[in-house]
């Protein structure tokens, strides 16, 4: 069988997604000899950007967290040019558009908080308990306590029905890509932890940039892009060409997916998917650079991308995206324009529909109990890694490849010793 190189290497990692990124530059910066190999044409797996009709255009809709410690740990943000959107988001409801927001930041936008028009005055008490304690607690704490569904946890912390219907469900599911609210509790109070201590931002050159900047940290030589692998093998990995890269350690650090194909036998969540639209108008229906969510629930959220970061656009046009649950059919995504018409107030049917991408597997399916983290070992020279090991995010994703790096890293001074 022919190979691709005439030395093994020492490990070989399958995938240039984030938590590929992480333990490919780990695994480096240990002294092996690693080749990280990629299917695609390029890095990032679902942190993909392209170039639609002039415009940036992620792979779905996708937000940048400052908070998270392995961004903070691995990125120049600078570089990124990073837009924040407004703190909160706008709600609509049936009586018109409403904010939530967080009152330490804008604390003169803050007047919808008060008692009667977005929650009562029970439920904003129960609100600001819940936030004190997560932005409070250590995080380690908000990881300890026992497990429940997000729905649970609110009920818990005094949280009406009504509330959860008229805010927390129509702004999670965008956030879990579930409706239910039957993600893990933890995950959701880290979530939230996050959310109230970073910024949410878009990088200038969209979300492929992260990846990009990630990939651009690995020494010379190590990513191979292009080269999808068929399966594994005693002696390494086998391409879809034939060809065999060797290394006596593969880690795959694949989508879930892809993995359990690669790695047969090995348990995986089930996968979410979400639609997103990308539309064009003649002018933005809104100026502000903030997320809009329904409490009617007929779409995640949506937003202007160009009022938040006008670097999506060329020429100066207005791009709004709208994010949906699942993969719809034409007929429901004829109903989520009358529904933007009647949330923006204008005639979003006149808008010019630029794109649209459905991503399957966008998160994984994150039900209580849920562990935050697994051990990346799955056999002798065998390790998977990836947000479906961990949690569904890019903290996720990269907490993965690192903890996928530390542990071929210590069985291998493990092996050496014995």
């Amino acid at each position: 069988m022919a190979t691709t190189d005439d030395k093994p290497y020492d490990v070989t990692v399958v995938g240039a997604g984030a938590a590929g990124l992480a333990c490919a530059t780990d695994l480096s910066a240990g002294g092996l000899r690693v080749r990280l190999l990629e299917a695609d044409d390029t890095v990032g797996g679902r942190m993909r950007t392209d170039r639609v009709a002039g415009f940036t255009v992620d792979r779905g809709f996708q937000v940048f967290n400052t908070a998270y410690p392995q961004v903070k740990r691995r990125l120049d943000l600078r570089a990124l040019r990073l837009r924040p959107f407004t703190p909160g988001v706008l709600v609509y409801t049936e009586d018109g558009m409403r904010r939530f927001t967080d009152p330490s930041r804008r604390f003169r936008e803050s007047g919808d908080l008060l008692p009667g028009r977005l929650a009562s005055g029970r439920d904003l008490l129960a609100l600001g308990a819940l936030t004190a304690h997560d932005v409070l607690a250590p995080a380690a704490r908000l990881r300890a306590r026992p497990d429940g569904t997000t729905l649970t946890a609110l009920a818990d912390a005094g949280v009406s029905a009504d509330f959860v219907e008229t805010f927390f469900r129509p702004f999670l599911s965008g956030v879990f890509l579930e409706d239910d609210l039957e993600t893990s509790a933890r995950f959701f109070h880290l979530v939230w932890r996050t959310m109230l201590r970073g910024t949410l931002c878009l990088p200038a050159d969209g979300i492929g940039a992260v990846p990009a900047q990630l990939a651009s940290r690995l020494p010379p030589d190590v990513l191979r892009t292009e080269t999808p692998v068929a399966a594994l093998n005693p002696h390494g990995v086998t391409l879809t060409d034939g060809a065999e890269v060797r290394s006596p350690v593969v880690v795959v650090a694949t989508g879930q997916r892809a993995a359990a194909e690669l790695l047969p036998g090995l348990a995986v969540p089930r996968g979410r998917t979400v639609t997103t639209l990308y539309h064009a108008p003649a002018d933005p229906p809104l100026s502000e650079p903030v997320l809009v969510i329904d409490s009617q629930r007929r779409f995640l959220n949506s937003c202007v991308l160009t009022a938040v970061h006008p670097h999506y656009s060329p020429d100066g046009r207005a791009l709004v995206s709208t994010s949906i649950l699942g993969a719809p059919d034409d007929q429901a995504v004829t109903a989520v324009v009358r529904a933007l018409s009647e949330v923006y107030d204008t005639d979003a049917g006149s808008w010019d529909l630029v794109h649209r991408v459905t991503v399957h597997d966008a998160l994984p399916a994150m039900p209580a109990p849920h562990p935050l983290s697994l051990t990346t070992r799955v056999a002798p020279g065998r390790y998977v890694c990836g947000d479906h090991r961990a949690t569904g995010s890019l903290q996720g994703a990269l907490a993965s490849g690192t903890r996928a790096a530390r542990e071929v890293l210590a069985d291998r001074r493990d092996g050496a010793r014995s």
